[in-house]
């Protein structure tokens, strides 16, 4: 059991420590990958399908899949669309 690592051990073997460059570049990677479960989650949450809330937002279905999978970046005034305008949803951001 000693030798048991924690999960933020194992991430500073793999990605390095928090502030390096690779460390940064994974950290970014997982916040866009948990907004995008957010969105999909919330939207299913919602019974919609991912073309209703495209013509709910004025926008694509195609674009839509892309925020979902993780495929392009999100500006906040577009999450805020999403989740406040598109799913009925309020959206508070925390800055620790």
């Amino acid at each position: 059991m000693a030798k048991q690592k924690s999960f933020e051990e194992l991430l500073d073997l793999k990605y390095g420590v928090p502030g390096t460059p690779k460390r940064n570049a994974f950290e970014e990677k997982e916040l866009l990958y948990s907004i995008s479960e957010m969105i999909k989650q919330a939207r299913k949450d919602a019974g919609m399908t991912q073309e209703v809330l495209a013509t709910k937002l004025g926008t694509k279905k195609s674009y839509i899949s892309r925020l979902e999978n993780g495929k392009c970046d999100v500006q906040l005034s577009t999450l805020y669309r999403i989740f406040e305008e598109g799913l009925g949803k309020k959206i508070t951001i925390t800055v620790d």
